[in-house]
């Protein structure tokens, strides 16, 4: 098979790619693992800024879509104090800028706005390699392979694609989450309900802390995150449910029940996840015919800026390819010239005190200072 553009993940940043060239005349073909579009959960919310995501977004034009999916009175934000105590509780206005939506929902929307047959379900990449000349070879679990003129790596934390332009490998952050759903939450889990409020919810301390946003249908989505060497993870059995909720709730020993909740009384069983990181500022020099893009290019500890400068970078891309017909390493050029900048920056103002949560050493005064300054912290 030959395509003159690869594009390999069907994630946010794949998409709004696709998407961006398809609005331009550029056919484009996707290759995504997964079997088919809902083989697996696409996690929960996500604030989509209007500094990045929503920019993305008008490129790809959807805008009109998008404010479908918006769930009203979710950018709402409380802080509280391990005991229980409200210590900062803003109610979502209408003003700000960073509508919450279900993550599923908004990649199912991009998905929609493709030609049939753009997305090639249950390609699994094993290899990547050039061939010379800008030309790459990319080769899948079942045996088949691809000739491509440009391939772009939009496959995530463990790219396959990175390695053609980079040596560099994630490594763990030294901190891990356990997220929870707890279901029918006002009636079923009210005391949770109530701590959490109508958006989101956080609670701190040095090394641990619970974050949980309000989802569709009355639904509780918490994230409780530690500090600690993977080899103590490594060591409770997750296939255990209630031994693994057991260990993880010994951490937060002493919180207000409420909170604990989150964890005690979920209605799904834990999942870890490891946060892994590529350095600050990671970059490569130009190699023709290939690039990167989100989670490949920048991945990051969750700060709520990966979902977002992915969708940016499928749409910067695009309208590069665009502004360059038949001159692909004009655009990439162009391209990464502004993509190394941006997405240093947001892992520059994720890591400052504005960002007091994820510091590893927050208390929950800190953080209330960093919401009540005149440029709040941005969302997860």
């Amino acid at each position: 098979m030959t395509s003159d553009v690869t594009i390999i993940g069907a994630g946010l940043g794949g998409l709004a790619l696709a998407r961006v060239l398809h609005l331009n005349g550029i056919p484009a073909a996707v290759y995504e693992a997964e079997p088919s579009p809902d083989s697996r959960a696409q996690g929960g919310m996500l604030d989509i800024h209007d500094y990045n995501g929503q920019i993305a977004l008008e490129a790809a034009g959807l805008t009109e879509q998008f404010r479908a999916l918006i769930l009203e009175g979710r950018q709402a934000m409380r802080v509280l104090d391990p005991d229980g105590t409200v210590l900062f509780d803003k109610a979502d206005d209408g003003t700000g800028g960073r509508p919450e939506v279900q993550r599923g929902e908004l990649r199912q929307m991009l998905l929609d706005s493709l030609p049939a047959g753009t997305v090639r379900w249950g390609h699994k990449v094993v290899r990547a390699r050039s061939l010379g000349d800008g030309r790459h070879e990319v080769t899948f679990a079942d045996g088949g392979s691809l000739v491509t003129g440009l391939l772009v790596g939009a496959d995530g934390a463990w790219s396959k694609v990175r390695p053609l332009l980079s040596a560099v490998t994630p490594e763990y952050t030294g901190k891990s989450v356990v997220d929870t759903y707890l279901f029918d939450a006002d009636v079923r889990h009210p005391a949770a309900a109530k701590a959490v409020g109508g958006g989101s919810m956080i609670a701190v301390t040095p090394d641990r802390e619970i974050f949980a946003h309000r989802e569709k249908d009355d639904t509780l989505h918490a994230y409780l995150g530690l500090a600690r060497p993977r080899e103590w993870f490594d060591a409770i059995d997750f296939t255990d449910s209630a031994a693994a909720t057991a260990r993880i709730a010994q951490e937060f020993d002493g919180w207000a029940p409420e909170l604990t909740a989150l964890i005690t009384d979920a209605d799904t069983a834990p999942v870890l996840r490891p946060l892994y990181a590529l350095p600050t500022g990671h970059r490569w020099d130009r190699v023709p015919g290939v690039t990167l893009l989100g989670d490949a290019a920048h991945l990051a500890a969750p700060n709520g800026e990966g979902a977002n400068l992915a969708m940016l970078d499928g749409a910067e891309l695009g309208k590069a390819l665009a502004a360059h017909p038949g001159d692909v390493e004009t655009a990439l050029s162009v391209y990464e010239r502004e993509l190394f900048p941006r997405s240093a920056e947001a892992v520059d103002f994720a890591t400052a005190e504005a960002h007091a949560a994820d510091s590893g050493n927050a208390t929950p005064h800190e953080l209330v200072a960093a919401f009540t300054r005149n440029e709040p912290p941005r969302g997860r």
